[in-house]
């Protein structure tokens, strides 16, 4: 089982989502409506909650070779 970061995310305009993004180590990404309890897939998201998708994922990306470059380095 890899490990994941989960981040809440509740849309200010309409359709008012309330999202759960889940962020695994591996880089696969599970995105949930949580009022319906659905999947929900990045072409789906729209204004602030595809905002909040890309730099979340732009930060998982840094972050991710970052630690690459780190482990070549030792």
């Amino acid at each position: 089982m890899s490990s994941c970061e989960n981040f809440r995310f509740i849309e200010n305009y309409r359709p008012w989502r309330d999202l759960t993004f889940k962020f695994y180590a591996d880089g696969k990404l599970t995105i949930i409506d949580n009022r319906t309890g659905l999947v929900v897939a990045p072409r789906d998201l729209k204004g602030e909650s595809r905002d909040f998708y890309v730099r979340k994922r732009i930060a998982f990306i840094k972050n991710d070779l970052v630690a690459k470059r780190l482990r070549q380095a030792n």
